[in-house]
């Protein structure tokens, strides 16, 4: 089989329509579905697919009695037609924004801690010198933000770079660790101990960030390490504001970052258990792709959270 040439769009004159025919494929799983959902009568989206598959040289879905299912070419294809799409769109983001007089737009994600501390001094000092940027920020972890980035949805990320990803494709520009501690509510049973021992909360409820997660892999590492067996009764939830809710209003224990737990838990409703060593995670830093390159507006952003990370090194 013949290598496609770099130019292979132009030949096979690869059109807006088959991105989002592929987009569309890959929700319905169905032609007629997919094709409905664009508009367009059966005939012609199977005519469209089968044309750039014919150019490929590839069959990108596996055809079935009652669907279609992308195979590995596929899956190559719809990878990138969502990545273009979501470019389109912030494209058309950004002049919108620039036509209103503002200064662009940028869409960044984060982790817990960096986005309540550093990110948002990076917003509020670059909003002095560009009033008009506007800034959407995404909370979330690290394993969801970096394909989201791939994806095109972020100019960059705060965050790590998680297992399975080719640190190759990103530049990483590492900002350091955290301390991570345990958080419970003011006259929790558990703090007459000094210091309190793992063995001693397996009894109580907790609430942690889902199997997987930074947070929770660390703690779950915790009681391996110590021999001991994890607690009985663990509520999953990505949020720590649900989580601190439930802290607020029984026994429950959550785990957070030391800058987080500082900021948002008010020292009269809550305590940080004292533990006998510190517990951390490995460093975050800034992550952008490689390839790609930044609007001003991100750029902007980015040169600001550098000196602000500077200063407080």
């Amino acid at each position: 089989m013949a290598a496609l040439a770099s130019d292979w769009f132009l030949r096979a004159r690869l059109k807006l329509r088959h991105l989002q025919l592929f987009l569309a494929l890959d929700e319905h799983r169905n032609l007629h579905r997919a094709a409905e959902s664009l508009s367009m009568n059966q005939p012609a989206a199977s005519k469209l697919l089968n044309d750039l598959e014919e150019q490929l040289g590839v069959v990108l879905f596996d055809r079935h009695p009652r669907g279609m299912t992308p195979n590995w070419y596929g899956e190559i294809m719809i990878r990138h037609a969502r990545s273009i799409v979501s470019q389109l769109t912030h494209t058309g983001e950004e002049i919108n924004a620039m036509r209103e007089g503002n200064a662009g737009m940028v869409a960044v994600g984060a982790v817990m801690a960096p986005a309540v501390t550093i990110l948002t001094s990076a917003v509020e000092r670059v909003h002095r010198a560009l009033p008009g940027l506007k800034v959407r920020i995404d909370v979330d972890v690290s394993k969801r933000l970096v394909p989201r980035l791939i994806e095109g949805e972020f100019d960059f990320v705060v965050s790590r770079i998680p297992e399975g990803f080719t640190a190759e494709h990103f530049i990483f520009e590492e900002i350091g660790e955290e301390d991570i501690c345990i958080v419970c509510r003011e006259g929790h049973p558990a703090m007459g101990e000094a210091p309190v021992s793992l063995e001693a909360l397996t009894d109580y409820p907790w609430s942690l960030q889902p199997p997987g997660a930074l947070l929770r892999q660390r703690v779950d590492n915790l009681f391996l390490h110590y021999g001991v067996q994890p607690p009985k009764y663990i509520v999953d939830s990505p949020d720590f504001l649900v989580s601190l809710a439930l802290v607020d209003k029984s026994d429950t224990l959550t785990v957070t970052t030391r800058q987080v737990a500082e900021m948002l838990c008010a020292p009269q409703r809550f305590s940080i258990l004292p533990f006998g060593e510190p517990i951390r995670v490995q460093p975050y830093g800034l992550v952008s792709l490689r390839d790609k390159r930044l609007s001003p507006g991100a750029s902007a952003l980015m040169k600001t959270l550098r000196d602000i990370i500077r200063e407080k090194a």
